[in-house]
Formats: structure tokens, sequence, C-alpha cells
């Protein structure tokens, strides 16, 4: 299978990662005026599914180090497997909650409030378990990513004052929770992995690749619980029957495509996670929040309006988090 073997290009992967999970939400903001969140989440789940698959027999099953994906799955321990289950129904009711955070809020908000959260205890959750990085430099840059989440929510009530818009401290409070709970997936998935030797894993321990398939199918099993819930009690709007997802036409496409950029900086982020450490590799893939604020603040214009003191506010918030990242990264050499 391919393997990582540098920290340079394990921090590549990364930067990889913070893009796709930076940039997925984009397909969903295509299509929102038209196409209800929850029934986008359904191919976006699919589309993690597919390529996890995709992913498994192809780059998870070539080449000399590590083992092919149908041997690596057939020799799993089940507790590995149960606990990568487990981290994707965590994951699955994180991004959902912070999937109809986007749709109510936007990118700008969510991302920063929810991701960022994520990335702080995340960070400190893969620390403890596997103590790899610098902790000054790591702590350092994990509090300048606190101080931008703080300013960005603030930033937005702000301007959410100014704009008359309603709803605002629902979605925060939304995006919080979504936060708390994606900051806890990441380990039970990288505890079934032997990240000390990807070449020549314990046996009971699998490879990325069948990690990522079995986090996946946890993704899509949950899916049919969360989401449906969710189409008969949303957060927003009228309930939706599972006949409306059948109306969607090429727009399922656009939910797949999602899916499949973040399943790309997944299965980066846990190929980087040999190299990097788990802190530093889930810690700089969270970076996505930068990205996805980005994203929201130039393309979707989604403070558009805002005085002077939230346009500081906002370039603080980009400052702290260009900061804190480079941070983590120094944290890992």
């Amino acid at each position: 299978m391919f393997i990582v073997e540098s920290y340079p290009l394990a921090i590549v992967f990364c930067f990889i990662t913070m893009l796709c999970w930076g940039s997925w939400a984009n397909t969903q903001k295509l299509v929102q005026k038209t196409w209800r969140f929850e029934l986008f989440y359904w191919d976006y789940v699919i589309g993690i599914f597919l390529f996890s698959l995709i992913a498994a027999f192809t780059l998870g099953s070539f080449g000399e180090g590590g083992r092919p994906f149908l041997e690596d799955i057939a020799q799993a321990d089940p507790a590995n497997i149960r606990n990568a289950v487990i981290g994707g129904i965590v994951f699955n009711l994180a991004n959902i909650l912070l999937t109809a955070a986007i749709a109510g809020a936007g990118m700008a908000i969510a991302f920063p409030v929810g991701i960022g959260l994520a990335l702080i205890i995340g960070v400190l959750i893969n620390y403890i378990l596997l103590n790899k990085g610098n902790p000054t430099l790591l702590f350092s840059g994990v509090l300048l990513i606190a101080a931008a989440i703080i300013l960005n929510a603030a930033a937005y009530k702000k301007h959410a004052g100014i704009s008359g818009k309603q709803g605002i401290t629902k979605w925060i409070i939304v995006s919080v929770i979504a936060g708390i709970l994606m900051s806890t997936f990441y380990p039970f998935v990288a505890s079934g992995m032997d990240l000390e030797n990807f070449v020549a894993p314990a046996i009971g321990k699998m490879t990325p690749y069948t990690a990522f398939v079995v986090f996946a199918a946890g993704i899509l099993l949950s899916n049919f619980v969360f989401n449906s819930i969710l189409m008969k009690r949303p957060l927003e709007g009228s309930p939706i029957r599972y006949a409306d997802y059948f109306k969607g036409g090429t727009v399922h496409l656009i939910g797949i495509l999602g899916g499949s950029i973040w399943g790309i900086g997944n299965l980066f982020n846990l190929i980087a996670a040999g190299k990097a450490g788990p802190a530093i590799s889930y810690g700089l893939g969270q970076g996505a929040t930068l990205v996805a604020a980005l994203w929201g603040v130039f393309i979707w214009k989604e403070f558009k309006g805002s005085n002077v003191n939230v346009r500081r506010m906002i370039t603080a918030m980009f400052l702290c988090f260009v900061i804190g990242l480079g941070l983590i990264i120094a944290a890992g050499e």
C-alpha cells in the first residue's frame, strides 16, 4: 500500500486534508437554495463510503508495504473494528449538526466555532494518548486558535445584530455541540491502527485504508438513524419525506462529490498520522476552519455589509489562526 515515509510529505498531506475538509461544504452551498441539507447529506455520506472503498482497493492494496485491504480486514481485531465504527457514528452525529449549522449560519461561523473547538479538544486528547510533539509550541498554537474562535463568534454576533439576522445564538450553540462531538471521533479510529509502523503493522491492527472503510461504514449505518430523525424533526423548516430524496436528479452528484472531497482529506490525514503523529495530523487537518472561513468571507460574502470593527475582528481571527497553525506544524519538528 502507499505509505508516507517523511515528515515534510506528511505535512503536505495534512495541508491537502486542510483544503479538502475546509472546502467540501461549498458543494452544499451550491445547492442549499433548492435542496435541503438533510437530502444533501445522504449523498455526502454515500460519497464518503464509496471513496473509502475505491481507496482501499487501489492505494490500500498495491505495493509491498503494509497489508492489502482484504487481508488486513480479515485479520483485524474485533475490538479495533468496533472502535472505528464508533468513531464513524460519533463523527456522523457531529458532522450532521455542523452541516445544519452551515445551512443556517454559513461556513464563516459554523466552521471556526465548531471545527475550531474540535481542533482544540482533539489536539489535547491525541497528545495525551501518544505524547508526540513539542508541548509548548503545540499548546501555544491551540491557545491562539481558541482566541480566533472567540473573535469569530463575537464578530458574527455583532454583524448579525447590524444586519438583523435572527437565530444566531441557536446556530452558535449547534456549532459548539458539533465541535465537542467532533473532537472525540479521531482517537477511536487512531486506536485501531498501528501508528508506529504502517509498513509492517501489528497483528490485529488495521492499516489507514482499512480503518477508513470501517469508519465510513459506521457513518453510513448511523445515518439511517440520525438523518431520519432530522428529516422528521428538522432544526429548521418543515419535515421531509424519503420520497423527496428521489426527486433530486443530477443534484445527487454534487453531494457525492462533497463526500468524496471530504474523504480525500480524511484518507490523507490518516496516512500522514504515522509520521506526523495524531495530534499534529489531526490539529493541522482541522485547520480547515481557516480555509472554510476564507470561503465564507471572500467567496460567499457571509460578512457582507459589516462595519470597520467587525472587519478588524475578522482580520485578527485570521491572524490568530495562521500563527496558531504555524506553531502546531513547528511542534512536530
